[in-house]
């Protein structure tokens, strides 16, 4: 999910929709591995991007890897909705054109240190930021067994989210669950296996957790109203989720600012990758592109 340092998803669609001008400023709100943000400064000349990522590890190798640009990229540590307050130049605005590639980059999704995957075992940690906030395997600790099945249907889409739950709480009484596969094991089990299955049955639960760790819906509506005053007059705003929860905020958030007149939806419908697209990077098939222009 989310964009790796050489494969950005929907990266024609993206350049196509931003339709950035010779010259223009970008504001890249999720930099991760940079792969949108260099094909920006390789194809639209003199191009100045300002990227924003919460996870700073990511953001200095991102950094290293762009520094042939020199100073037309700018990077800030921050979470996407505290961008200004982090970075004077983003509060007072008039970008060309703004990014929010949601979800998670492959760099941290590769990385079993950071807990988000189950293909290799890891602490289970979940936090985009290290430096702040509780871990996955201490949100299970503390989370009740309603809770916890709220939490997966809701962020994860998972409708068997009372047997997960009722699993990992009764497996707490004996010892918490603090490795990625010990998680995907369990939750295997609750659900009966794998029964030749698509996708491994803890997939829905893993991001559901990750979302509920790093409050990613509550960012998302928190980061949309300023992103929109971020903007130029007749700028665009270009959003990728790669979950249904996100894309509904973002949906509703589009439709209502188009009521008042701020807002001209683009995308009439979503617009998703083609199954060449898919068949090279398969974690772009679940993403979905909508598109804004401020009026």
């Amino acid at each position: 999910m989310g964009e790796s340092c050489h494969v950005p998803v929907l990266i024609e669609e993206v350049l196509g929709l931003l339709d950035l001008r010779p010259g223009g400023r970008a504001l890249d709100l999720t930099l991760g591995g940079g792969g949108h943000a260099r094909k920006i400064l390789e194809r639209v000349t003199g191009s100045r991007v300002t990227g924003v990522d919460q996870d700073g590890a990511t953001l200095a190798r991102t950094a290293r890897e762009l520094a042939v640009f020199g100073d037309r990229l700018r990077t800030v540590h921050a979470r996407f909705d505290r961008a200004d307050e982090a970075d004077a130049t983003i509060a007072s605005g008039s970008f060309d054109g703004i990014l929010l590639d949601l979800g998670i980059s492959s760099l941290q999704l590769d990385d079993a240190s950071r807990g988000m995957s189950f293909d290799a075992d890891g602490d289970l940690d979940m936090r985009m930021d290290r430096s702040v906030g509780e871990t996955a395997a201490e949100l299970l600790r503390r989370i009740s067994e309603q809770e916890l099945a709220d939490l997966l249907f809701r962020f994860g889409d998972e409708k068997r989210s009372r047997a997960i739950a009722r699993a990992l709480v009764e497996r707490r009484r004996h010892a918490p669950v603090r490795r990625t596969r010990e998680l995907a094991d369990l939750v295997e089990r609750a659900l009966g296996g794998r029964r030749g299955a698509r996708i491994h049955p803890a997939t829905r639960t893993f991001q559901a957790l990750r979302i509920a760790v790093n409050d990613e819906i509550g960012a998302l509506e928190r980061v949309l109203p300023k992103a929109v005053r971020w903007l130029a007059r007749g700028a665009r705003i270009v959003v990728i989720a790669f979950h249904s929860g996100e894309d509904r905020v973002v949906k509703r958030f589009f439709r209502e600012r188009a009521a008042s007149g701020e807002l001209e939806v683009l995308t009439r419908k979503i617009v998703e990758p083609g199954p060449a697209e898919v068949e090279a990077n398969p974690r772009s098939r679940s993403a979905k592109l909508r598109a804004a222009r401020r009026t």
